[in-house]
């Protein structure tokens, strides 16, 4: 099992770039529809956004060490030029320091780029992409109001192996509106064939305000049935590890040394910054959330500035950080180190802890190995929420 080292100080940015050519039927991120990148107004409104970005970046404070994972998130990374990304990363190291290895991820979408912009993006650091392709079926593309068709998938898949980017990721969604158990296994299967070092898999949460939650209620036709989708979890888990991927975090599989070291950040609990519309940021035990909306964005930076960077930080309590770092911790497959827990909580509170459990114990959902607690997999992945939603209510 490939095991990362976390930093205790803060060695990871996340940068959300909110604009999409359109917005997805299940997506309720922060985003800004644009459209096509060729038009002229685009442009400048992205431009804009990068300038107010790096505005925020220049005047954060350092809270830590040189950037050892930096990831740009969305909304549609892929809709910046070389120019404007090699812009937020040459601020970001000006202010913070970036390592020679620095992991730097970049969500792409299938449509958005050619050779010329994903050569660029490499020329100027990029070594890890996500792909975001979620189905291997035109028709499940189209249910889920995605802007790319299958050819541009795969023409997407050969632009990336051409520049050879050394981490490659796949996004499937589980669940979807009329999504079959044969459909879902062929997208799985051809995943595989395709061999990215990384795979994730989401299974689709209808999240009120998209247009899926205006469109269907949860456990309705077309929806699969609960148990579709615990079959598609167990299909998921047994075809990618029978390829080679390791499950090591409920929803992620990768290749043996190809984790993602940028989301084991988040994983496990450690410090990172957060720039951009939405972005949330956590260091020094305390957290902060940007606004929604551009606007509204803009002028919090504004405000930044005019307070020289001061932030009106949200201090997490000691109890919330316990359930914290175990919701976050047990997605993975090596869960939590209960030597550091008692280090951390003490020994009362995790006796706390081993009796609230005890039922999952019993049940085999969960386990204690060597020093780690954690979910057995798969039956303990598929009910986490059942375990921690008793942690919150019987710990909190």
């Amino acid at each position: 099992m490939q095991k990362v080292n976390v930093p205790s100080l803060a060695s990871s940015a996340y940068v959300h770039i909110p604009f999409c050519r359109r917005r997805c039927f299940y997506c309720d991120f922060p985003i800004f529809v644009v459209g096509d990148r060729q038009r002229g107004e685009t442009s400048v409104t992205i431009s804009g956004y990068v300038d107010t970005l790096c505005e925020e970046i220049a005047i954060t404070p350092v809270f830590g060490q040189p950037l050892q994972t930096i990831f740009f998130g969305g909304g549609t990374p892929s809709l910046l030029s070389t120019a404007q990304l090699a812009q937020i990363l040459g601020t970001l190291d000006k202010r913070f320091g970036i390592v020679p290895d620095a992991e730097i991820s970049m969500e792409i979408d299938p449509g958005t780029f050619d050779l010329a912009h994903i050569q660029g993006y490499r020329s100027v650091g990029v070594n890890r992409v996500s792909l975001g392709v979620q189905a291997f079926q035109e028709e499940l593309l189209k249910l889920a109001g995605r802007s790319h068709s299958l050819k541009d998938i795969f023409a997407a898949i050969d632009l990336i192996h051409q520049v050879e980017i050394p981490e490659f990721s796949i996004d499937l969604i589980s669940g979807l509106p009329h999504q079959s158990l044969d459909q879902w296994q062929d997208s799985l299967e051809t995943a595989v064939n395709i061999a990215p070092t990384h795979i994730s898999i989401y299974d689709l949460t209808i999240e009120p305000g998209t247009a899926f939650g205006r469109y269907y209620k949860p456990g309705d036709n077309p929806l699969p049935t609960d148990e579709t989708t615990v079959k598609m979890y167990q299909m998921g888990q047994r075809i990618l590890t029978d390829g080679g991927y390791e499950h090591y975090e409920i929803s992620n599989y990768a290749k043996p040394g190809h984790q993602c070291r940028h989301n084991r950040v988040y994983w496990e609990n450690c410090p990172y910054y957060g720039f951009g519309m939405g972005a949330a940021s956590y260091v020094e035990g305390k957290r902060f959330t940007r606004p929604r909306k551009t606007k509204e964005y803009s002028q919090w930076v504004q405000e930044l500035i005019a307070n020289h960077g001061v932030i009106d930080w949200e201090i997490t309590p000691k109890a919330d950080v316990l359930l914290e770092t175990l919701m976050l911790g047990l997605r993975l497959a090596d869960g939590v180190s209960l030597a550091a827990l008692t280090e951390e909580f003490g020994k009362e509170k995790i006796q706390e802890l081993h009796q609230c459990l005890q039922p999952y114990f019993t049940q085999g959902w969960v386990q204690v190995v060597g020093d780690r607690l954690r979910l057995s997999d798969p039956d303990g992945f598929l009910f986490s929420n059942v375990v921690l939603a008793d942690l919150f209510s019987q710990l909190g």
